[in-house]
């Protein structure tokens, strides 16, 4: 190596006055794939008499490299010819074991040709053997660490918004517009995701008016992540689907519980799951709880509606247990909730739950500040965050319905 240029022309100084590009306070980790140890030398010499703190590790073949490059981090200077590898076949491996890592790769004078192929492929730079002073060198790696960091970043940036995008498509399927408009019931949903999961969850609700009988579903599928809103979204379209086909009331569920065991991609996936059903003119819905937190009956007082719980659907299938009522009156509201709320923490030392005593507690308290009920759900929420000291675990869904007749 000489002291002339690299394949690609450094910028213009700057001008008189300008700001000077500052170097780096922490060094630059350097994996150097060289097979001759001459070129070698004159690597470690040129950037010592650089500003640039460089940390070098030198091997002579591909399969020394192996070792170093599924965590290495900075700048790979690759030689395209050596003894175990060579050309674009050599690079690629590279480019791929080294994820986190920017490469500048070294060619002859005569395959210059290489050096432009190379940043085709990937390479952040290329330099040509023979035309590299110290100075240029320096430049390259520095520039080239930058640049992957900067190309690091704009990816971590595109995949959180793909992800942002996704969340938000399957969080429209789980929560959808609700069929009412013939139901003496009037709506009023809500839906808070726990976002310091980053994931989102399989919360989802539901309700539809089907020949004069209102029925109200919510659900919670296990754990969080893509795989759960998927099964969340599948049984609360199926349950529509089911209900608007005119599937009886009583094969509602069952049937809702074969397709989670047949959609689920682990067994050890569940849903937990309320259904309440209301005949047009009558005050006594009828109830099926399978592992879910019972809803609230919201009057001058807070009733939590009594049902013996049975399993969660895809734990235990078993026959359709007999279904209870409750008594739901007229200008009366109903609160059907997931466990967000009741598994949020009710101040102290942090070892209590709220449990579903300690939220019917708070919406009475809310209530008795003369909050309306259409202001209830964020208001609760607010509410629970402070008995849990901070943003809450678990995604909040919550669907509220008024008995207007």
């Amino acid at each position: 190596m000489d002291t002339r240029k690299t394949g690609h022309e450094p910028p213009d100084p700057p001008e008189a006055g300008a700001a000077l590009i500052r170097e780096p306070d922490e060094p630059v980790d350097v994996l150097l794939i060289e097979d001759d140890p001459q070129d070698a030398f004159l690597v470690e010499e040129f950037l010592g008499e650089t500003a640039l703190s460089a940390n070098i590790t030198w091997v002579e073949t591909l399969a020394a490299a192996r070792r170093h490059l599924p965590t290495f981090r900075g700048c790979v200077l690759l030689d395209l010819n050596l003894p175990d590898a060579s050309g674009m076949e050599l690079l690629r491996e590279v480019l791929t074991s080294a994820g986190n890592a920017a490469v500048v790769v070294l060619t002859g004078l005569d395959d210059e040709h290489e050096g432009v192929a190379a940043v085709a492929a990937g390479a952040q730079d290329y330099l040509v053997k023979g035309q590299v002073d110290g100075s240029l060198l320096a430049r390259s790696l520095r520039y080239s660490v930058e640049r992957q960091r900067s190309d690091e970043n704009a990816r971590q940036l595109r995949d959180a918004e793909l992800h942002a995008r996704e969340n938000m498509r399957l969080e429209r399927g789980l929560l959808p517009q609700l069929l009412l408009d013939r139901s003496p019931l009037a709506p009023r949903s809500f839906y808070r995701p726990g976002r310091k999961r980053a994931l989102v969850g399989g919360d989802f609700f539901d309700a539809v008016d089907k020949d004069g009988t209102t029925h109200v579903i919510i659900g919670d599928v296990s754990g969080h992540g893509p795989d759960e809103a998927a099964l969340g979204v599948h049984l609360r379209i199926a349950w529509r689907a089911l209900v608007m086909g005119g599937v009886a009331e009583e094969q509602l569920l069952p049937t809702l519980e074969e397709i989670l065991v047949s959609e689920r991609t682990q067994e050890e996936m569940y849903a937990t799951l309320c259904q309440i059903s209301l005949d047009k003119g009558s005050e006594a819905p009828r109830i099926r709880l399978f592992g879910h937190p019972p809803p609230l009956v919201l009057t001058h007082e807070v009733t939590e509606v009594r049902a013996v719980p049975r399993p969660p659907l895809g734990m235990f299938p078993e026959p359709e247990a007999e279904v209870e009522c409750f008594h739901f009156p007229r200008g009366a509201t109903l609160m059907l909730y997931t466990d967000g709320l009741v598994d949020a923490y009710d101040g102290g030392d942090g070892t209590e739950r709220l449990g579903v005593t300690g939220l019917a507690r708070i919406v009475g308290g809310v209530l008795a500040a003369g909050v309306p009920v259409g202001e209830l759900p964020e208001r609760l929420v607010n509410e629970a965050e402070q008995h849990n000291g901070g943003p809450l675990q678990d995604d909040v869904a919550m669907l509220l319905v008024t008995h207007g007749e």
